[in-house]
């Protein structure tokens, strides 16, 4: 993974969203498109190539993200599954940036896939599945089990679901601090909701994308992210096709404890 140190051009603009200097450097001249700002000041852009397309990331160095966490694990990860392949990182006073090759296909939120929610569903439910049987526990270092996640906790439901967020914290707390056993521990995505699995233009499994929690962790924890995100991005109901594709059972107890350590976050 090479480091990038370069001399800066001034900042610009690009349709409404400032570019870092550090992101102009990165492009030398060739397309550029927005694609994706966070909350947090995140930027994702798309980098157009003669040969291939590239994606960099920025993070600034007051966002708090964990661009530097996520450029690891994918450099980790790529041997073993699809996920994009890291080219390039650098850091500078103004913050961090990751260079990554792209992945074929479309995020399985595309439009495309919300108007075929049964494709997008079946690919996320296969997909994960393999990137479980895919990525080696023993060889993992990466930590995303539960006394990890408490560890780092901020112990805020204030932006919860609904279905948590009245729940008193001192009531949360203790429920999360008593964890159901371990059913499989696997290596999780971390963030396996809908917008983060690829598909190919026929509907099938390309790959994955921010990992910036990939770790070992029962894989309920991905599970009841993966299926409780379908609501959000799919309307109800699709639950049961996810399940039977992954060829697992629901679980309401691990679902329901692992939604809630969800919220209460990281």
């Amino acid at each position: 993974m090479a480091e990038l140190s370069t001399v800066q051009p001034p900042e610009s603009v690009f349709d409404g969203v400032v570019v870092p200097a550090a992101v102009e450097t990165v492009a030398r001249g060739r397309p550029l498109r927005p694609v994706w700002q966070n909350a947090l000041g995140g930027l994702t852009y798309e980098i157009s190539d003669v040969n291939a397309r590239f994606f960099v990331k920025f993070a600034p160095s007051d966002s708090g993200l964990p661009l530097r966490q996520e450029a690891e694990r994918l450099a980790w990860a790529s041997e073993y599954t699809p996920v994009p392949r890291v080219v390039g990182t650098g850091e500078d006073e103004s913050g961090f940036w990751m260079i990554s090759e792209a992945l074929p296909g479309r995020s399985a939120v595309d439009a495309i896939w919300r108007k075929n929610p049964e494709k997008a569903v079946k690919a996320i439910a296969y997909g994960l599945r393999q990137l479980h049987e895919a990525l080696p526990v023993d060889g993992c270092p990466f930590d995303w089990g539960v006394e990890h996640r408490l560890a780092i906790s901020p112990r805020d439901l204030s932006e919860a679901d609904e279905i948590h967020r009245d729940i008193p914290i001192d009531v949360a707390w203790a429920r999360a601090t008593d964890p159901p056993p371990v059913d499989r521990l696997v290596v999780c995505h971390g963030d396996a909701c809908s917008p983060n699995t690829l598909l190919d233009d026929d509907g099938e499994w390309s790959g994955h994308v921010d990992m910036a929690a990939l770790g070992t962790a029962d894989r309920w924890a991905d599970l009841a992210v993966a299926s409780w995100a379908l609501n959000w991005n799919y309307g109800d109901g699709w639950e049961p096709l996810f399940f039977a594709t992954y060829g697992i059972e629901s679980d309401p107890g691990r679902i329901a404890y692992y939604r809630l350590l969800w919220d209460l976050g990281p």
